[in-house]
């Protein structure tokens, strides 16, 4: 079992995120590519529906990213409660861990990034937070759309998001970075996972390469004592399997109710 140091918890508290390297196995992240690489010729209706006709212009019509695949497939729901994820998790915790949401990102060569954003305007964990174990299941870095983040945006407010620029990133939301505070890439290597923390703006660059995906298993997790969570994530699952159903949050956070029907990013 692979538990933190001192250092990377200080690093979590401090910083917003961590990177835990080489948390799966290389046959943790091949089964997991073999296993999307399948999904990604199928479609599955309201959870992956892709553009599979030839024709599609924008990468994302046809690798659009896979919604809650834990609901449909054992072996990502077997991911999603991997022990070794498990483990990081308790530790930046310092409790018990209810699974939330999975999802399978293919980013291939030319798609858009994602705005910067917060995990926890969507998740809505009360009382707690959200934290995020992002999977780099192929090597992820500035070029084929790796990962940014805001340091030490952690302790920030859930802010309400300003509209984002539609040619480069596939969601809607911009959070801008507060004042004297900037995105940063971070670089990640097959079987690294970055753990963030719910209010942690980040987001990602796109995918300027020609011939490289970047293929990422993320998940979202919640404290064992919240009590609420966002409509879209019930029900949620023990590190047994077990599930187990938390309220609704019916906060509609900065922006009003009407985000209550917003689908989870």
């Amino acid at each position: 079992m692979k538990r933190l140091t001192k250092e990377q918890k200080s690093t979590f508290d401090n910083e917003g995120y961590v990177v835990v390297k080489g948390l799966f196995s290389q046959e943790d992240v091949e089964v997991i590519r073999s296993t999307f690489e399948r999904i990604g010729n199928e479609s599955v209706p309201g959870y992956f529906e892709p553009d599979l006709s030839g024709d599609a212009v924008d990468p994302l019509q046809r690798y659009p990213r896979v919604m809650h695949p834990h609901r449909f497939n054992e072996t990502a729901k077997n991911y999603m409660l991997h022990s070794p994820v498990l483990d990081v998790l308790e530790d930046l915790y310092s409790e018990d861990v209810l699974a939330a949401q999975s999802m399978f990102y293919y980013k291939p060569p030319g798609a858009r990034g994602q705005a910067l954003h917060q995990d926890n305007f969507f998740l809505k964990v009360d009382p707690g937070n959200c934290i995020a174990a992002w999977t780099a299941i192929d090597a992820a870095d500035e070029d084929n759309g790796g990962l940014l983040v805001v340091p030490q945006t952690n302790n920030d407010e859930i802010v309400c998001p300003e509209e984002s620029d539609a040619t480069e990133s596939f969601t809607k939301g911009y959070v801008k970075p507060p004042k004297g505070k900037k995105a940063v890439p971070v670089k990640l290597d097959e079987g690294d996972v970055l753990f963030f923390n719910g209010n942690l703006i980040h987001g990602s660059y796109r995918n300027k390469t020609k011939d490289r995906f970047r293929r990422a298993f993320i998940c979202h997790y919640a404290n064992a004592s919240a009590r609420e969570i966002g409509m879209h994530y019930n029900p949620l699952y023990k590190s047994n399997g077990e599930s187990l159903e938390l309220n609704i949050n019916p906060d509609g956070g900065p922006c009003g109710v009407e985000h209550e029907d917003v689908y989870p990013h």
